[in-house]
Order: C-alpha cells, then sequence, then structure tokens
C-alpha cells in the first residue's frame, strides 16, 4: 500500500446493512489526503486538503456505497442520532468523532441502534 492511499475495513450492523445493498463488510481504499470541505467527487487539485478523516468517510460512503435513503444514514453532515460509531472497537466519542485521521488498517463500524415496534 502506497503512503497516499490508506486500507480500512468498515462494517455495518443492527439493519443498517440494508442501505448498503446488504452488504455488511467492505474493505476500502482511500486517500489519504481528502478535499477539506467533505467533496467526494473528482476535483481540481487545487482544492484545500486534510488528512482521511471520519467525516469524510461518511460523506463518501453516502456518496459511493448507500444505496437507498441517506436520511436513515446521515443527518447534518454527520451520523443521524441512533447510530453508533465504532474506531477499532472503541466508541468514536472517545477518539474525537467526526474528526478522527482515519490510520492504515483501522476497522471503523456503523450499528443502528434504532428498532421499530
Amino acid at each position: 500500500m502506497s503512503e497516499d492511499q490508506i486500507l480500512l475495513k468498515v462494517e455495518f450492523g443492527g439493519g443498517l446493512e440494508l442501505l448498503f445493498s446488504n452488504e455488511k463488510k467492505h474493505a476500502l481504499t482511500l486517500p489519504a489526503r481528502v478535499p477539506a470541505d467533505n467533496s467526494t467527487s473528482p476535483a481540481p487539485s487545487e482544492k484545500e486538503t486534510k488528512p482521511l478523516d471520519i467525516a469524510y468517510l461518511i460523506h463518501w460512503l453516502r456518496d459511493h456505497r448507500l444505496k437507498e435513503r441517506a436520511e436513515l444514514f446521515m443527518e447534518n453532515d454527520t451520523v443521524r442520532p441512533g447510530i453508533l460509531v465504532l474506531i477499532n472497537d472503541t466508541d468514536w466519542e472517545l477518539e474525537g468523532e467526526g474528526g478522527y485521521e482515519i490510520k492504515d488498517r483501522d476497522e471503523i463500524v456503523f450499528i443502528s441502534t434504532l428498532h421499530g415496534g
């Protein structure tokens, strides 16, 4: 793996995988530096960049892997309330939430804690 790319594992649970083609596990390779505004479309290289972080990953997943109902995954530029995010088995709130800089081979898990009834 080159230094300008990061390999990571993303997993969905608690029913959230249904929004992602019913695939629970995804192996991703993303750039180590990404647009600071979290835009995920191919962009000119003169854009301001930042290290790959969870905030960008959430936008990338919405734009490139989510198959339906984005409002069930994202709200106000982050995951919607009721979605637990784990970074290497640690609650993302302890890791800086969206500002956490993703490292090579990190494992990110999104689990829906909301259940209909």
